[in-house]
């Protein structure tokens, strides 16, 4: 028997408006009318409403739906493609939101209890990241911003210094800071290129992100900038940019104790076979794998760009009597640690063949 659009709007749980509306559309047209003239719907009616209702629940939009039920020759596969991706995206979408949410909330448990002035400021800031880094990749920023936070104060403080004292780029102090900033950044950002270079452009591009939370003033940028295109210039000349993915960081704190151990040592005018020597020799190897992620081939490339390169002398970490001194160390303490390792079988076997003995 035949439903009118009230009973079958009250049996299936939608509005008579709604049914009403589907009509007027083609999407969903009664079969018949009754003698006064109301809609009557068959039960072909229903099946096709019910059809309707199961891909409105899928997410499918009413004009896709009508492509379907018309056979135009519209593939379903395009359809419901169109939708798993718009689901996609809208997954995507609050993934991104909640990830930013979560990061603000952690901020504020981290901190004291933000005025108006730091919501506005945060806000702003966080939409000035997002045109620049996805949610995982702020996510991964300021998170290793732990890493370098302590010494980056102090870099930070030494270049102003150096500004004020109006030193040119290309003087060994520079150059020594240029180099400080270039391994913390690379470390702050993983060994990943892309990031630090998008990091960079929008500090230029983004007036509104410098001189914020520990980041540097645009003058200072353009300072210290200035002085790594020199080095990078000299690098490049020996090192790709895979290479450059590759190096590791040894924490600055690292060199100095060896700078200071390794002037004592001059200081006794001890002689490169010492010891002493071959120790201080054996940790500026194990800092030089760190640091090459131990590679021998970027260890040598390295070698030669600071041999060939006054300017990437200048801006060591290790001074040039120091550097001197542990390559002859090192030149005495390798041959003696081969063959330390090549006695050791034989060794064994000595100790081996006593206690069969015993």
């Amino acid at each position: 028997m035949p439903l009118k659009v009230g009973d079958l709007a009250r049996r299936t749980g939608l509005t008579v408006r709604t049914l009403h509306h589907y009509d007027e559309i083609g999407l969903l047209t009664p079969s018949g009318r009754s003698d006064a003239g109301y809609r009557l719907y068959s039960q072909a009616d229903v099946q096709r409403l019910h059809g309707i209702q199961t891909m409105r629940q899928m997410g499918l939009a009413l004009s896709d739906i009508a492509e379907l039920l018309a056979g135009e020759g519209v593939a379903p596969q395009r359809i419901i493609s169109q939708q798993i991706r718009a689901l996609d995206q809208q997954i995507a979408q609050a993934t991104e939101l909640r990830g930013r949410l979560t990061m603000l909330r952690d901020g504020l448990m981290a901190g004291a209890e933000p005025d108006m002035s730091n919501w506005l400021e945060t806000l702003a800031l966080m939409t000035t990241y997002g045109k620049y880094f996805s949610t995982p990749e702020l996510k991964q920023i300021f998170t290793n911003w732990s890493l370098i936070e302590a010494d980056w104060i102090v870099v930070k403080d030494l270049v102003r210094s150096a500004m004020e004292r109006q030193l040119p780029p290309d003087t060994p102090e520079v150059q020594a800071l240029a180099y400080r900033w270039m391994a913390l950044m690379l470390h702050w950002m993983g060994g990943d290129l892309d990031l630090l270079d998008r990091w960079g452009h929008m500090f230029r591009s983004e007036p509104s992100t410098q001189g914020r939370n520990h980041a540097p003033p645009g003058d200072m940028i353009e300072y210290i900038e200035t002085a790594i295109k020199l080095r990078l210039a000299l690098l490049e000349k020996y090192l790709t940019r895979n290479d450059l993915r590759k190096l590791g960081h040894v924490p600055h704190t690292n060199w100095a104790a060896l700078e200071q151990d390794v002037q004592a040592l001059l200081a006794r005018a001890l002689p490169p076979h010492h010891p002493e020597a071959a120790t201080a020799a054996m940790r500026w190897d194990a800092m030089f794998d760190t640091l090459t992620s131990n590679s021998p081939e970027l260890r040598q490339k390295l070698l030669t760009a600071s041999d060939n390169e006054p300017l990437l002398q200048a801006g060591s970490p290790l001074s040039a009597p120091v550097r001197g001194f542990l390559r002859a160390a090192l030149a005495y303490a390798a041959p003696k640690a081969d063959a330390d390792a090549s006695a050791a079988p034989s060794a064994l076997l000595e100790k081996f063949a006593s206690q069969k003995c015993r």
